[in-house]
């Protein structure tokens, strides 16, 4: 993460903070989260009105930029979010919640918070098809969790299964799994990988079957040792990715429940996946992110 500047008003001013979420959510003017209208907008001023409310002259209804969004009826200041969005965007590893909690003034219980709202908006919503023709798509499996010991643990949490697909170059994209079998893998492949796309494994035998199913299926034997043949045939790219996961689970975070770790995946994906912009660009996407999500404690309870 390049160096944090604390002084930038976007860090300090919870109005600077929300003219800049409005260029980023509205680059072309206010929209109305309510009915989708985007001429008939009046912004409301006078005494009586706090900065940043907007009137939809065809729905009546008001609204703010955090409306519709996971920032939504915060009492969190909108400065200290978007420093939030940013340490996390910026981390490669992760940033536990103790961490924020000390560095923008906030509980532990709200930096928590703050931190799975933001993994929300990382999410990738509707799938695409990765891959495609002339493309190769990476697929494996590992076991993340299980080693760290934390009191908001009664047991250390057991290994969970995270399946993997990587387009070579492209994105990522994880999926945690009850268990790694012919079945379960082929749903998440066929779903999300184009047919079209040359499928690169390892030798388990999950992936026999569905390999047929695509364009070409190569594999190597990691179980003798081999890890790359003639340059082409190897699994590094997503081996690579699942290092990254893991430091970032075992060093950072130390545990994570069962119940969650569909959002730490869907935040280091998210981050692989917007590896080769700046900072800045990487909090920008997380924002555009937070359109249309909403996240309640009372249905995210701390592990």
């Amino acid at each position: 993460m390049s160096a944090v500047d604390l002084t930038n008003p976007v860090f300090q001013d919870a109005q600077a903070a929300r003219e800049y979420l409005e260029s980023v959510r509205w680059p072309n003017g206010p929209v109305c989260p309510h009915c989708g209208e985007a001429e008939e907008i009046a912004a409301l001023r006078g005494k009586a009105h706090r900065p940043g409310l907007y009137k939809c002259r065809s729905c009546r209804g008001q609204f703010s930029v955090t409306v519709g969004t996971v920032f939504e009826r915060s009492k969190i200041a909108l400065n200290k979010w978007l420093l939030a969005s940013y340490l996390l965007c910026g981390s490669k590893k992760g940033f536990s919640a103790h961490q924020l909690h000390r560095m923008i003034g906030v509980t532990y219980k709200t930096a928590w918070f703050m931190a799975h709202r933001l993994r929300e908006a990382m999410r990738e919503g509707k799938a695409a098809d990765m891959g495609g023709s002339n493309k190769v798509v990476e697929a494996d499996e590992t076991y993340v969790g299980g080693k760290a010991k934390n009191r908001a643990f009664k047991e250390p949490p057991k290994k969970e299964a995270v399946v993997a697909l990587v387009e070579r170059d492209g994105k990522v994209r994880s999926q945690h799994v009850p268990n790694v079998t012919s079945k379960t893998v082929r749903e998440i492949l066929v779903t999300q990988a184009s047919r079209d796309s040359f499928l690169m494994t390892d030798e388990s035998p999950v992936y026999r079957k569905v390999g047929r199913e695509y364009q070409g299926h190569g594999s190597v034997n990691h179980s003798i040792d081999e890890y790359v043949r003639g340059g082409f045939y190897h699994t590094n790219t997503v081996e690579n990715y699942f290092s990254i996961l893991k430091r970032g689970i075992n060093g950072t975070y130390q545990a994570v429940s069962k119940q969650h770790l569909k959002r730490y995946l869907g935040e280091f994906d998210f981050r692989y996946n917007f590896r080769n912009v700046d900072d800045w660009s990487r909090t920008a996407e997380a924002l555009k992110g937070a359109d249309g999500k909403r996240l309640f404690y009372s249905t995210a309870p701390a592990n």
